[in-house]
């Protein structure tokens, strides 16, 4: 698994992440997922979504992981989004696959539900 944590402002889900017998690699940038999946590609990618009107080329930050997944459609992403941004996450969704969407606040228990929902699949 990686986690993409840009912002944080969420519990530290590594024990749970680990119940689930997934051996977790974390990136603190887009940047640096991106370096990463260039040698690993792992089972489930856990990121936040993020909108900012100065990204040039882009309306949010997971375009350019949207882009490298296309080739690896095998990769289960779960989302984690400020429930304002709603709108735009679906409308990335039409492009995209997100397996799970998280609204903030984003607990222990939304993750684990998700979680479940991968591991029966």
């Amino acid at each position: 698994m990686l986690a993409i944590v840009e912002l944080g402002g969420y519990p530290n889900l590594m024990s749970l992440y680990q119940r689930f017998g997934y051996a977790v690699d974390i990136a603190n940038s887009q940047r640096k997922a991106r370096t990463y999946l260039k040698k690993t590609i792992p089972d489930v990618i856990v990121a936040e979504f993020n909108v900012q009107s100065d990204f040039r080329d882009r309306s949010s930050n997971l375009e350019t992981l949207f882009a490298i997944l296309q080739k690896h459609p095998h990769v289960k992403l779960i989302v984690f989004h400020f429930p304002e941004h709603a709108d735009k996450l679906g409308k990335l969704q039409e492009r995209a696959p997100i397996h799970a969407a998280i609204a903030f606040p984003v607990t222990e228990a939304k993750v684990e539900a998700a979680l479940s929902v991968l591991s029966a699949d």
